[in-house]
């Protein structure tokens, strides 16, 4: 099993620790090279990324159990009112050969739905269990979270492939205090990224990208877009125990 003493990894880990797997530490080489480039359209990931601000985990196929203390230890982070706009990113180790982006969306939502089963804190009374629900986000130990997958298998949406593996990216709300949609500051930061995101995929704004409260939209739909311009269709996989 995956040592949970050190379930939490920051940047001087990845780079300095030799008990680490050899992909892992592949795979954030990859990862620290194309978020820092001078280019790279997140000006959040890429400042947090050469600060050291961002934390890090990494699950195997085999072992997830290293996931749910991760996030708790990196929820912790923001006990401190001086905290940074951290991120949390998950390595995936990745498949043997490139999967497709439905299987590697199957995997992101099985994940989301292992961390889900293993809290022990209920959401709040008046958080939609309901993904269809406009207002549903998702949660672990009562704190909403916004959770994004990065594979391989984009091949147009070229922000979203952060190297072979798998990256789940995960971004507390709280940490986008004063940048939500609605609000002057949140409307300018979102613009200019999405300015920045379409020049690198040269494809426009998908469908289902929009902002946390929309009426006429669906958070999950967003957690992992297409490659396309296509709107998802279908149910979201994701089920609270409460609707099972």
């Amino acid at each position: 099993m995956i040592d949970t003493k050190q379930a939490l990894l920051t940047k001087e880990d990845l780079t300095t620790r030799t008990d680490l797997p050899e992909w892992l530490i592949r795979e954030y080489t990859t990862f620290h090279e194309t978020v820092t480039d001078k280019t790279f359209p997140c000006y959040f990931g890429m400042n947090g990324e050469r600060k050291g601000e961002l934390r890090y985990a990494y699950i195997t196929q085999d072992d997830w159990s290293n996931l749910p203390q991760a996030l708790t230890e990196f929820l912790a982070l923001f006990d401190n009112p001086k905290h940074k706009r951290h991120g949390l990113f998950v390595f995936v180790e990745p498949f043997e050969t490139e999967g497709t982006l439905d299987e590697y969306r199957k995997q992101f939502w099985d994940i989301l739905q292992y961390l889900h089963d293993e809290d022990e804190i209920e959401w709040p009374a008046d958080s939609p269990r309901d993904p269809d629900h406009h207002l549903w986000d998702f949660r672990f130990h009562g704190e909403p979270i916004f959770a994004f997958g990065n594979t391989p298998a984009y091949k147009q949406r070229k922000t979203r492939d952060l190297g072979n593996a798998m990256v789940i990216g995960f971004q507390p709300r709280k940490i986008f205090k004063g940048l939500t949609g609605t609000e002057k500051g949140g409307i300018m930061s979102r613009e200019k990224v999405r300015e920045r995101v379409e020049a690198w995929d040269h494809l426009p704004k998908h469908p289902d990208i929009s902002h946390f409260g929309d009426p006429d939209h669906n958070e999950w739909k967003q957690f992992f877009i297409g490659d396309d311009s296509e709107p998802i269709q279908g149910k979201c996989p994701f089920t609270h125990k409460e609707m099972k």
